[in-house]
């Protein structure tokens, strides 16, 4: 049985395999489901967000003013509040967001982008935690800044490691009850018991506008679908990575690489799925 995943970075977590069956079938649900999500984002990357969900079968909502950002996460399948540019409107906005998905029982996930020096996100960010989003996604000092044991990266580049991240990560998803993704050359994924990696993916992700972003939305769709919110975030980083890899086989550079992922994510099925999934 092939498998996407598999070792503990802790003594304090157990060791899981997420079976790519079970990638496969949440795929499959995504696609039926065409899930809402709301993204409130950021600028630099809204565009790619918008299409990247349009190829996976979803369906994306910038709903980012504070007046409609409350009122539509009741109604949406998910919500993405990504801080990577926080003005004051949206800082608003997404406060309403998080509110209103919290008592509809909505899912959603927070991106601290370039969280730890700049304190206005960073206020922000360990406000938004507080509020249990379902899912934390972020690179390794991104994660680290938000649990207080790093100061951030370089901007929205990371300086730590994955490995570096994961009692911080651990101890985040432990604290506010959310799943906690660490990106990077290999995803971590834990719920403060069980801690997944993901070990697909290719570099060239990191060429291309929105490419860690986006990611925020796409686990947003798959925890829309229901069922065990660590899966579904496995699943989410699982079919986004297989796609870069299958993206970064079909291009030359990140010019013709990023066309390639839409078409990547829009082609692929449980057989892909399956064919590449790995072992760790």
């Amino acid at each position: 049985m092939s498998a996407v995943v598999a070792s503990a970075t802790s003594a304090d977590a157990a060791s899981t395999v997420v079976p790519a069956d079970d990638v496969a079938d949440r795929l499959e649900l995504v696609r039926e489901s065409a899930p809402l999500v709301q993204c409130l984002t950021n600028v630099v990357v809204a565009n790619a967000t918008a299409n990247i969900l349009l190829a996976l079968g979803a369906a994306p909502a910038m709903v980012d003013i504070p007046e409609e950002a409350g009122l539509f996460a009741g109604v949406a399948s998910a919500v993405l509040v990504n801080l990577g540019t926080p003005h004051a409107e949206q800082r608003a906005a997404m406060e309403h967001a998080v509110r209103s998905a919290s008592t509809a029982g909505t899912p959603w996930v927070l991106d601290p982008v370039a969280v730890g020096a700049l304190p206005v996100r960073t206020a922000l960010a360990r406000k938004l935690a507080a509020a249990r989003p379902t899912a934390i996604r972020g690179n390794a000092s991104e994660i680290m800044a938000l649990a207080g044991v790093g100061a951030g990266g370089r901007g929205v580049d990371a300086t730590d490691s994955v490995d570096a991240a994961a009692e911080a990560a651990e101890a985040l998803a432990r604290r506010f009850g959310a799943v906690v993704a660490v990106s990077g050359a290999v995803d971590l994924v834990t719920d403060g018991e069980r801690t997944v990696l993901v070990r697909t993916g290719h570099a060239r992700l990191t060429t291309m506008t929105g490419g860690g972003c986006a990611l925020g939305a796409v686990m947003a769709a798959f925890l829309a679908a229901g069922g065990d919110p660590l899966v579904a975030v496995v699943a989410a980083s699982a079919v986004y990575t297989i796609a870069a890899e299958i993206a970064a086989e079909r291009s030359a550079g990140p010019g013709s690489f990023a066309p390639a992922f839409l078409d990547a994510l829009a082609g692929i099925d449980g057989e892909g799925v399956r064919a590449r999934a790995l072992l760790a």
